[in-house]
């Protein structure tokens, strides 16, 4: 049985991470949870983040690496993210669509039981 993968992409959102792509090359996704930018997933260039020891990488979006904190993937890994995208600006401006009047977002949903017993691995970070 193929693996199931905890995140996916609306095609708007998809749409979006193509021009960014275009603008500036390879991407990667963080989401947090803390202070300045809440829970919003931020999109920057590759190794434009530092991660954190622990924070998990808990698939890919086009490609491109999504990463969470190590204490929001705790309370956030039994669910399935889907990254969308909205007009206007989120909580902060440090993701590079902000400039661009777009904000990602993250749909989630509770795997059943038997997802969670079929969900491809996990890579966390490590220094």
């Amino acid at each position: 049985m193929e693996k199931l993968n905890r995140v996916d992409v609306t095609a708007a959102a998809l749409e979006v991470i193509k021009m960014l792509e275009s603008k500036f090359g390879d991407l990667m996704f963080y989401q947090a949870g803390g202070c300045c930018e809440g829970t919003q997933p931020q999109c920057f260039e590759k190794g434009g983040f530092y991660l954190r020891t622990g924070d998990v990488c808990i698939g890919t979006v086009n490609g491109h690496e999504f990463w969470l904190d190590k204490d929001l993937f705790e309370y956030w890994k039994y669910s399935h993210f889907t990254l969308d995208v909205v007009d206007g600006h989120g909580p902060g401006g440090f993701s590079l669509e902000t400039p661009y009047g777009k904000t990602f977002k993250v749909i989630y949903r509770l795997f059943t039981e038997e997802e969670l017993e079929n969900l491809e691995p996990l890579k966390r970070f490590d220094y």
